[in-house]
């Protein structure tokens, strides 16, 4: 197995948004949270050998992270399709080994059915926006649905709400980390070039 340094400098190629929609919350992973976060999953084996789906791929960081890890396979479901044609070029920069299969659709209601073991990994709208409040329950829904496993990356202070999903649609949280989460600027109510978000991450098994 790669190391985690190993995997974030490989991440490091991948292109962000070339116009990123307010809207969608579309803040690029950045590549170190994508190498921790895949691998962990890899540590409690829930990449070697399974389908990842990544929902909400953008432009492709989760999903190729899981790419480089040795999946049967990974599926990139993303909802903007200019996000879906820089993750093909991003895919073609990585130089993934393992299948990789990008699916146009909404992840809250996601348009597959995989009948093999998935893990879910994600890093769903964090609701900043007015009108995306509680953006990432749909995801954590489609999570519920397709998954034997997830990880998902949320807004810190997200423990209370997470564990109570969790537990109302049959999962239990088995794992919970702080993490640190660099946004860029690039909207014009970003006032800094760039910040520190603090986040945390859930490892939720699913029944």
């Amino acid at each position: 197995m790669a190391s985690k340094r190993s995997l974030a400098t490989k991440l490091g190629v991948i292109a962000g948004f070339e116009d990123p929609r307010a809207a969608l919350e579309q803040y690029p992973t950045p590549p170190e949270l994508a190498a921790h976060v895949v691998h962990l999953a890899d540590l409690h084996d829930d990449i070697d050998g399974r389908t990842v789906v990544d929902l909400g791929a953008g432009t492709g960081m989760f999903t190729l992270a899981a790419a480089l890890r040795g999946p049967a396979r990974v599926i990139g479901l993303e909802i903007d399709r200019d996000a879906l044609a820089i993750a093909r070029q991003n895919e073609r920069r990585v130089a993934a080994s393992a299948p990789v299969h990008w699916l146009h659709g909404d992840a809250t209601r996601a348009p597959l059915s995989v009948p093999d073991p998935v893990t879910v990994v994600m890093n769903p709208p964090f609701g900043a926006q007015r009108d995306n409040r509680h953006a990432d329950r749909g995801f954590l829904r489609t999570a519920s649905e397709l998954a034997a496993v997830s990880y998902s990356v949320h807004n810190e202070g997200s423990r209370e709400f997470v564990e109570s999903f969790a537990a109302d649609h049959g999962g239990e949280v088995t794992h919970a980390f702080a993490a640190d989460f660099r946004i860029r600027k690039q909207f014009d109510h970003h006032a800094e070039s760039a910040r520190e978000v603090d986040t945390e991450v859930y490892r939720i098994r699913w029944q």
